[in-house]
Protein backbone atom coordinates (compact mmCIF):
# COMPACT_ATOMS: atom_id res chain seq x y z
CA UNK A 1 0.00 0.00 0.00
CA UNK A 2 1.27 3.45 -0.89
CA UNK A 3 0.74 4.65 2.59
CA UNK A 4 3.34 2.47 3.99
CA UNK A 5 5.77 3.32 1.42
CA UNK A 6 9.00 4.04 2.35
CA UNK A 7 8.87 7.02 0.11
CA UNK A 8 5.73 8.74 1.81
CA UNK A 9 6.94 8.09 4.57
CA UNK A 10 10.36 10.45 3.82
CA UNK A 11 8.11 13.21 2.10
CA UNK A 12 5.04 13.32 4.84
CA UNK A 13 7.76 13.09 8.04
CA UNK A 14 8.47 11.27 11.05
CA UNK A 15 5.77 12.12 13.21
CA UNK A 16 3.34 11.02 10.21
CA UNK A 17 5.36 8.21 10.02
CA UNK A 18 4.84 6.93 13.91
CA UNK A 19 1.75 8.05 13.57
CA UNK A 20 0.73 5.31 10.81
CA UNK A 21 2.63 2.63 12.75
CA UNK A 22 0.89 3.53 15.99
CA UNK A 23 -2.77 3.59 14.53
CA UNK A 24 -1.88 0.19 12.16
CA UNK A 25 -1.19 -1.23 15.65
CA UNK A 26 -4.45 0.15 17.67
CA UNK A 27 -6.24 -1.58 14.18
CA UNK A 28 -4.34 -5.08 14.75
CA UNK A 29 -5.01 -5.07 18.21
CA UNK A 30 -8.66 -4.14 18.07
CA UNK A 31 -8.84 -7.15 15.58
CA UNK A 32 -6.89 -9.35 17.25
CA UNK A 33 -8.97 -8.41 20.96
CA UNK A 34 -12.13 -9.59 18.20
CA UNK A 35 -10.82 -12.84 17.77
CA UNK A 36 -9.29 -13.80 21.20
CA UNK A 37 -12.55 -12.57 22.32
CA UNK A 38 -14.73 -15.48 20.88
CA UNK A 39 -16.14 -18.46 23.07
CA UNK A 40 -14.80 -21.75 21.94
CA UNK A 41 -17.70 -23.44 20.25
CA UNK A 42 -19.37 -26.79 22.38
CA UNK A 43 -17.97 -30.21 21.36
CA UNK A 44 -19.08 -33.44 21.58
CA UNK A 45 -17.98 -35.35 24.83
CA UNK A 46 -18.90 -39.06 22.68
CA UNK A 47 -15.96 -37.96 20.49
CA UNK A 48 -13.77 -36.86 22.97
CA UNK A 49 -13.57 -39.78 25.25
CA UNK A 50 -13.41 -42.40 22.02
CA UNK A 51 -10.38 -40.43 20.79
CA UNK A 52 -8.68 -40.52 24.13
CA UNK A 53 -9.14 -44.40 24.22
CA UNK A 54 -7.98 -45.04 20.40
CA UNK A 55 -11.42 -45.61 19.27
CA UNK A 56 -11.25 -49.24 21.71
CA UNK A 57 -14.70 -50.07 22.58
CA UNK A 58 -13.34 -52.30 25.66
CA UNK A 59 -11.57 -49.10 27.08
CA UNK A 60 -14.69 -47.22 27.47
CA UNK A 61 -14.81 -48.29 30.92
CA UNK A 62 -16.97 -46.09 33.73
CA UNK A 63 -15.46 -42.85 34.07
CA UNK A 64 -13.61 -42.46 31.08
CA UNK A 65 -16.12 -39.67 29.89
CA UNK A 66 -15.43 -37.67 32.83
CA UNK A 67 -12.17 -37.72 32.97
CA UNK A 68 -12.26 -37.14 29.10
CA UNK A 69 -14.18 -34.27 29.00
CA UNK A 70 -12.40 -32.65 32.25
CA UNK A 71 -8.39 -32.70 29.68
CA UNK A 72 -10.80 -31.35 27.12
CA UNK A 73 -11.90 -28.42 29.12
CA UNK A 74 -8.40 -28.09 30.13
CA UNK A 75 -6.79 -27.91 27.16
CA UNK A 76 -9.52 -25.51 25.34
CA UNK A 77 -8.81 -23.28 28.38
CA UNK A 78 -5.05 -22.82 27.11
CA UNK A 79 -5.71 -23.58 23.51
CA UNK A 80 -8.25 -21.75 22.46
CA UNK A 81 -7.15 -18.31 20.11
CA UNK A 82 -4.96 -16.14 21.96
CA UNK A 83 -4.30 -19.24 24.43
CA UNK A 84 -4.78 -18.75 28.09
CA UNK A 85 -5.41 -14.83 28.56
CA UNK A 86 -5.85 -14.11 32.64
CA UNK A 87 -2.26 -13.47 33.10
CA UNK A 88 -1.42 -11.17 30.08
CA UNK A 89 0.66 -8.49 30.48
CA UNK A 90 1.12 -7.43 26.97
CA UNK A 91 -1.34 -6.05 24.23
CA UNK A 92 -3.92 -6.72 23.47
CA UNK A 93 -4.63 -9.39 25.99
CA UNK A 94 -3.56 -7.20 28.33
CA UNK A 95 -6.61 -4.79 27.81
CA UNK A 96 -9.16 -7.99 27.44
CA UNK A 97 -11.78 -7.93 29.91
CA UNK A 98 -14.38 -10.38 29.03
CA UNK A 99 -12.60 -13.55 28.44
CA UNK A 100 -10.50 -13.68 31.21
CA UNK A 101 -13.18 -13.40 33.12
CA UNK A 102 -15.00 -16.36 30.96
CA UNK A 103 -11.87 -18.67 31.27
CA UNK A 104 -12.33 -18.12 35.41
CA UNK A 105 -15.86 -19.60 35.30
CA UNK A 106 -14.29 -22.48 33.66
CA UNK A 107 -11.37 -22.78 36.06
CA UNK A 108 -13.38 -22.77 39.12
CA UNK A 109 -15.74 -26.10 37.18
CA UNK A 110 -12.33 -27.66 36.77
CA UNK A 111 -11.11 -26.59 40.50
CA UNK A 112 -14.31 -28.58 41.26
CA UNK A 113 -14.34 -31.21 39.17
CA UNK A 114 -10.76 -31.98 39.97
CA UNK A 115 -11.58 -31.68 43.88
CA UNK A 116 -14.68 -34.39 43.17
CA UNK A 117 -11.85 -37.15 41.64
CA UNK A 118 -9.63 -36.94 44.18
CA UNK A 119 -11.74 -36.78 47.15
CA UNK A 120 -15.04 -38.74 45.76
CA UNK A 121 -15.07 -40.40 42.55
CA UNK A 122 -11.53 -41.94 42.70
CA UNK A 123 -12.22 -43.38 46.11
CA UNK A 124 -14.22 -46.48 47.23
CA UNK A 125 -15.02 -45.56 50.93
CA UNK A 126 -13.69 -42.01 53.26
CA UNK A 127 -10.22 -43.99 54.68
CA UNK A 128 -9.12 -45.24 51.22
CA UNK A 129 -6.05 -44.21 49.69
CA UNK A 130 -6.32 -41.15 47.42
CA UNK A 131 -5.39 -41.40 43.97
CA UNK A 132 -1.73 -41.05 43.03
CA UNK A 133 -1.83 -38.80 40.03
CA UNK A 134 -5.31 -36.55 41.26
CA UNK A 135 -3.16 -35.74 44.19
CA UNK A 136 -1.21 -33.66 41.48
CA UNK A 137 -4.00 -32.69 39.57
CA UNK A 138 -5.80 -31.35 41.98
CA UNK A 139 -3.46 -28.22 43.93
CA UNK A 140 -2.68 -27.44 40.49
CA UNK A 141 -5.91 -26.39 39.04
CA UNK A 142 -5.98 -24.51 42.36
CA UNK A 143 -3.11 -22.40 41.31
CA UNK A 144 -3.11 -18.69 40.85
CA UNK A 145 -4.81 -17.51 37.83
CA UNK A 146 -2.99 -14.66 37.44
CA UNK A 147 0.68 -15.29 37.50
CA UNK A 148 2.68 -14.42 34.60
CA UNK A 149 5.96 -16.12 35.40
CA UNK A 150 7.96 -17.95 38.36
CA UNK A 151 5.74 -20.56 37.35
CA UNK A 152 3.23 -18.94 34.58
CA UNK A 153 -0.43 -20.26 35.48
CA UNK A 154 -0.34 -22.38 31.61
CA UNK A 155 2.56 -24.27 33.24
CA UNK A 156 0.56 -25.73 36.50
CA UNK A 157 -2.32 -26.03 34.59
CA UNK A 158 -0.65 -28.35 31.97
CA UNK A 159 0.67 -30.41 35.02
CA UNK A 160 -2.47 -30.89 35.96
CA UNK A 161 -3.56 -31.87 32.19
CA UNK A 162 -0.68 -34.57 31.93
CA UNK A 163 -1.49 -36.03 35.54
CA UNK A 164 -5.00 -36.59 34.27
CA UNK A 165 -3.75 -37.72 31.49
CA UNK A 166 -1.62 -40.70 33.30
CA UNK A 167 -4.31 -41.49 35.54
CA UNK A 168 -6.73 -42.02 32.92
CA UNK A 169 -4.56 -44.28 31.33
CA UNK A 170 -4.16 -46.29 33.94
CA UNK A 171 -8.08 -46.00 34.49
CA UNK A 172 -8.42 -47.64 31.04
CA UNK A 173 -5.51 -50.46 31.73
CA UNK A 174 -7.08 -53.59 33.14
CA UNK A 175 -3.62 -54.57 34.23
CA UNK A 176 -3.47 -51.30 36.83
CA UNK A 177 -7.03 -51.70 39.22
CA UNK A 178 -5.29 -49.13 41.97
CA UNK A 179 -6.82 -46.99 39.40
CA UNK A 180 -11.01 -46.48 39.77
CA UNK A 181 -14.11 -44.48 39.14
CA UNK A 182 -16.60 -45.17 41.30
CA UNK A 183 -20.42 -44.19 39.48
CA UNK A 184 -22.12 -44.07 43.16
CA UNK A 185 -25.26 -42.24 43.79
CA UNK A 186 -23.65 -40.73 47.24
CA UNK A 187 -20.81 -39.47 44.91
CA UNK A 188 -23.37 -37.70 42.31
CA UNK A 189 -24.87 -36.06 45.03
CA UNK A 190 -21.82 -34.12 46.60
CA UNK A 191 -20.79 -33.00 43.12
CA UNK A 192 -23.90 -31.88 42.16
CA UNK A 193 -24.58 -29.74 45.37
CA UNK A 194 -21.36 -27.99 44.81
CA UNK A 195 -22.22 -27.28 41.70
CA UNK A 196 -25.70 -26.30 43.26
CA UNK A 197 -23.52 -23.89 45.08
CA UNK A 198 -21.79 -22.35 42.61
CA UNK A 199 -24.91 -21.51 40.13
CA UNK A 200 -26.78 -20.21 43.45
CA UNK A 201 -23.74 -17.55 43.87
CA UNK A 202 -23.86 -16.90 40.00
CA UNK A 203 -27.45 -16.18 40.05
CA UNK A 204 -27.74 -13.98 42.54
CA UNK A 205 -24.70 -12.02 41.44
CA UNK A 206 -26.86 -11.88 38.16
CA UNK A 207 -30.02 -10.84 39.89
CA UNK A 208 -28.24 -7.85 41.92
CA UNK A 209 -27.61 -6.36 38.82
CA UNK A 210 -30.49 -3.58 39.14
CA UNK A 211 -30.05 -3.82 43.53
CA UNK A 212 -32.71 -5.63 45.04
CA UNK A 213 -34.18 -5.59 48.96
CA UNK A 214 -33.54 -9.17 50.34
CA UNK A 215 -34.74 -10.64 53.69
CA UNK A 216 -31.85 -12.19 55.51
CA UNK A 217 -32.22 -15.99 54.87
CA UNK A 218 -28.92 -17.29 56.42
CA UNK A 219 -30.57 -18.88 59.24
CA UNK A 220 -33.91 -19.98 58.12
CA UNK A 221 -34.83 -23.44 58.41
CA UNK A 222 -32.91 -23.99 61.29
CA UNK A 223 -34.30 -22.67 65.40
CA UNK A 224 -30.72 -23.89 66.72
CA UNK A 225 -28.42 -22.03 64.15
CA UNK A 226 -25.80 -19.08 64.85
CA UNK A 227 -23.75 -17.63 63.00
CA UNK A 228 -20.41 -15.17 63.82
CA UNK A 229 -21.79 -11.94 63.11
CA UNK A 230 -24.67 -10.22 63.23
CA UNK A 231 -26.10 -9.12 60.22
CA UNK A 232 -29.48 -6.84 59.12
CA UNK A 233 -32.65 -8.67 58.66
CA UNK A 234 -32.82 -6.82 55.27
CA UNK A 235 -30.43 -5.24 53.19
CA UNK A 236 -30.16 -4.08 49.68
CA UNK A 237 -28.02 -6.23 47.50
CA UNK A 238 -26.57 -4.75 44.33
CA UNK A 239 -23.28 -5.85 41.82
CA UNK A 240 -21.58 -3.29 41.42
CA UNK A 241 -22.43 -1.68 37.70
CA UNK A 242 -18.62 -1.85 36.85
CA UNK A 243 -18.64 -5.48 37.87
CA UNK A 244 -21.59 -6.60 36.22
CA UNK A 245 -20.03 -7.43 33.12
CA UNK A 246 -17.68 -9.39 34.93
CA UNK A 247 -20.24 -11.60 36.54
CA UNK A 248 -21.78 -12.30 33.12
CA UNK A 249 -19.05 -13.65 31.48
CA UNK A 250 -17.72 -15.39 34.37
CA UNK A 251 -21.24 -17.12 34.30
CA UNK A 252 -20.94 -17.87 30.74
CA UNK A 253 -17.73 -19.88 31.74
CA UNK A 254 -18.93 -21.80 33.97
CA UNK A 255 -22.19 -22.58 32.42
CA UNK A 256 -19.76 -23.80 29.31
CA UNK A 257 -17.97 -26.26 31.36
CA UNK A 258 -20.74 -27.48 33.33
CA UNK A 259 -22.84 -28.46 29.82
CA UNK A 260 -19.62 -31.02 28.80
CA UNK A 261 -19.02 -32.46 32.40
CA UNK A 262 -22.69 -32.84 32.99
CA UNK A 263 -23.49 -34.57 29.63
CA UNK A 264 -19.78 -37.08 30.51
CA UNK A 265 -22.00 -37.00 34.25
CA UNK A 266 -25.09 -38.84 32.57
CA UNK A 267 -22.42 -41.28 30.12
CA UNK A 268 -20.77 -42.84 33.04
CA UNK A 269 -23.63 -42.06 35.92
CA UNK A 270 -25.73 -44.01 33.43
CA UNK A 271 -27.19 -47.48 35.44
CA UNK A 272 -27.66 -45.16 38.85
CA UNK A 273 -29.68 -42.36 37.08
CA UNK A 274 -31.21 -45.02 35.50
CA UNK A 275 -32.65 -46.40 39.08
CA UNK A 276 -33.54 -42.66 40.12
CA UNK A 277 -35.31 -42.30 36.60
CA UNK A 278 -33.28 -39.23 36.89
CA UNK A 279 -32.27 -39.18 33.05
CA UNK A 280 -34.81 -36.67 32.33
CA UNK A 281 -34.21 -34.25 35.14
CA UNK A 282 -30.31 -33.94 34.60
CA UNK A 283 -31.14 -33.26 30.30
CA UNK A 284 -33.51 -30.48 31.31
CA UNK A 285 -30.28 -29.01 33.21
CA UNK A 286 -28.05 -29.62 30.41
CA UNK A 287 -31.04 -27.73 28.21
CA UNK A 288 -31.20 -24.82 30.97
CA UNK A 289 -27.57 -24.25 30.87
CA UNK A 290 -27.35 -24.26 27.34
CA UNK A 291 -30.33 -21.45 26.63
Amino acid sequence: MEVYHPRTWKERGLVWGVGVALATLVVIWLVLGWYWSREPDLFDVETVARQAVGGDEQRLVTGVYTVATTIHVAETLLDKPGGYLSNDVMPPGVFLDNMPNWEFGVVVQLRDMARALRNDFSRSQSQSIEDKDLIVAEPRFNFDTESWLFPPTEREYRQAIEALQRYLQRLTDPQQPDAQFYARADNLRDWLALVEKRLGSLSQRLSASVGQLRENTDLAGDPAATQSTRTAGRQVVRTPWLEIDDVFYEARGATWALIHLMQAIEKDFDSVLAKKNAHASLRQIIRELEG
